[in-house]
């Protein structure tokens, strides 16, 4: 639809422009001499053609803009210099709209200000040539008129080109929040929903009992509070496997830590139930008494980092050395692609 329009306005300036030239021969015979009034007149089809020239960016070239210019300049000292500005010369003054219409032309591809130049130039010449009652009567004010709504023109589709793109962005922006607010909204109502059917049973236990708990039950309720925890902070890292392994793990007394920063989220189908087996074997088959489980960085080919650590009997600390503790249970690696796993 815009490849048209602008076909159709090209095709307007051009019979436009082509009909001041077909003026200019027209009146041929009336400048002292045809020669330098037809030299310009190829001037001007030459700036007409290259200012319409389809293919153009729609910002003119400085180069072409001052060639404009110039050009325009031209026309009114080399027709003028061959007319008589004393009487009315009729279509002989065919420049004054050629002008008029080659400075639009530079105005509407935002080039306003040589625009105004050019339009400066031919109203100074006329009021030195022919005095400043001719403005009027050889349409330079409809000239100067023409310039001056191309230019506003430019500026007023410029600023509605801008508050396009900044309503589109908005647009985008809303659009990126509302989305943003959604998921949060449908993540919050999933929490909910897995935290009511974890803690309900214990819940109604703690109120039938009035909130007094046995050791035991207590107990319970801290592995309640760690599992409710593991679906807030671990997300991706969860199936049902690796929640009973993790479980188990903490009921022999290990302290198990899962972090999922989101570098799993593209990790879908056979491929995320083959980390969550394996990070659930990794977690059945270590008696470290602290476990650490977390997503490797973005862009990582590691999807899961799993560390195993268990304490040290003090006394069997080396002088001198690590007073940490702790020693290396497991180090493993679960990669985002199926490949053989570095176990320490």
């Amino acid at each position: 639809m815009m490849g048209h329009s602008r076909a159709l306005m090209l095709g307007l300036a051009a019979l436009f422009s082509g009909y001041h030239i077909l003026l200019g021969i027209y009146s041929i015979n009336q400048p002292r001499s045809a020669a330098p009034v037809i030299a310009v007149m190829v001037l001007y089809g030459v700036a007409s053609i290259a200012s319409l020239w389809p293919t153009s960016p729609m910002r003119m070239s400085l180069g072409l803009a001052f060639f404009n210019v110039a050009v325009c300049g031209a026309l009114p000292l080399v027709v003028g210099s061959q007319l008589d500005g004393s009487v009315s010369n009729g279509y002989a003054t065919w420049y004054v709209a050629a002008v008029g219409t080659l400075l639009t032309i530079t105005a509407t591809r935002k080039r306003p200000a040589l625009a105004w130049i050019g339009s400066g130039v031919l109203v100074v010449h006329t009021v030195l040539w022919a005095g400043a009652g001719a403005l009027g009567s050889m349409g330079v004010i409809g000239s100067v008129v023409w310039v001056a709504a191309a230019a506003l023109l430019s500026r007023a589709l410029a600023k509605a080109a801008r508050d396009a793109q900044q309503f589109s962005r908005a647009e985008r922006e809303a659009a990126r929040w509302q989305a943003a607010q959604e998921a949060h909204l449908y993540e919050r109502q999933v929490r909910l929903k897995l935290t009511n059917s974890l803690a309900l049973d214990m819940l109604h236990r703690i109120v039938q009992r009035g909130g007094v708990l046995d050791e035991e039950q207590r107990q319970e309720c801290r592995y309640l509070e760690a599992a409710i925890r593991d679906e807030i902070r671990g997300r991706r890292l969860l199936n049902d496997a690796v929640r009973e392994q993790v479980m188990l793990a903490r009921r022999r007394g290990a302290n198990v830590t899962l972090l999922d920063e989101g570098a799993m989220d593209d990790l879908v189908g056979d491929e995320l139930e083959r980390v969550h087996n394996r990070l659930a074997e990794a977690i059945a088959g270590t008696s470290a008494d602290k476990i650490i489980v977390r997503t490797a960085a973005d862009g990582s080919d590691t999807a899961v980092t799993v560390v195993g650590l268990r304490s040290v009997d003090p006394a069997h600390v080396v002088p001198g050395g690590d007073d940490s503790g702790d020693e290396v249970d497991l180090w493993l690696e679960i990669p985002r692609s199926i490949a053989v796993p570095h176990r320490l």
